[in-house]
């Protein structure tokens, strides 16, 4: 496993942030009633849930929802706290919970920053009872890409080299793997975007602190960066962004869910629902 962020690193900084997380709660609020709006299309009721890293916004929507018991861990105690409700201080990669422990699980925004994704979607997927539902969101490749491109090209000039300052952050396209290798049933991956504009770049570098999101990289530049870096990089940074959402939906296994026909099973021919004369391929075609 390759490590790539400095957890410890992460919780300080995230216990920094929970004293002025509220300043960010409406972006934090909107990209959570975004993952949330999947709760909709499915009948099933949920009574006992576990939120990852909501900064207080998450519980607070769950329990608006009916959900009478919801339990919110963070890696940073104070943040956890922010719910106002049953809060746990742990690690996404070690949950401290007995097998079957939820029927819901929900991370907004919070998965971005673990080492081993697998290893913590299988840690969530065994905390869920048969049946239960995990629902997930992380910023996708695309996210703060403006501001990438202006601290790169602004280093670039100025040491003749770049250093990671922004997190990497996942594709599309390697998420449902993810979901079916961890022994979720039904896995969905798909995306949102949450349009953001900024007075000034200084406003995106407080809310990034304020949300306990600047880089925890274990590749970090240790060297206090050359004074002209940020100025320069921000006099070309564009001030309109958008947060790209990747959603993960996989529900923990249950024989009551639909399971996909055997190869072979199909009652019907392809080529008369498309109106067209059934042809068979040569056994060793060229």
């Amino acid at each position: 496993m390759e490590v790539i962020f400095d957890r410890p690193l992460l919780a300080r900084r995230r216990d920094r942030a929970a004293r002025q997380v509220n300043t960010v709660a409406p972006v934090l609020g909107a990209a959570a009633e975004l993952l949330l709006e999947r709760l909709d299309d499915t009948t099933r009721r949920f009574e006992a849930a576990l939120e990852i890293g909501g900064r207080g916004v998450v519980a607070p929507l769950l329990r608006g929802r009916g959900i009478a018991s919801v339990v919110s861990l963070d890696l940073s105690p104070a943040m956890a706290a922010q719910a106002g409700g049953l809060a746990v201080a742990g690690d996404e990669e070690f949950l401290p919970f007995a097998e079957g422990s939820f029927d819901l699980v929900v991370a907004s925004l919070s998965l971005h920053g673990v080492n081993d994704l697998p290893g913590a979607l299988v840690q969530i997927r065994r905390a869920l009872r048969p049946d239960g539902l995990f629902l997930a969101s992380l910023p996708g490749l695309g996210t703060l890409q403006g501001l990438r491109e202006a601290l790169a090209s602004a280093e670039s000039e100025l040491r003749g080299g770049v250093s990671p300052r922004v997190s990497p952050f996942p594709e599309l396209r390697d998420l449902a793997g993810l979901l079916q290798r961890a022994g979720f049933a039904l896995p969905v991956a798909d995306r949102d975007s949450l349009p953001l504009r900024y007075a000034t770049p200084m406003g995106l570098v407080r809310d990034l602190r304020a949300a306990g999101e600047t880089a925890a990289l274990v590749a970090r530049d240790p060297r206090v960066p050359p004074r002209a870096l940020f100025p320069l990089a921000f006099s070309a940074m564009p001030l309109a962004l958008s947060l790209e959402i990747l959603v993960m939906t996989g529900w923990s296994p249950h024989p009551s869910q639909q399971q996909p026909a055997r190869p072979g099973s199909a009652d019907a021919r392809l080529s008369d629902a498309l109106g067209v004369p059934e042809r068979r391929l040569p056994d060793n075609p060229g």
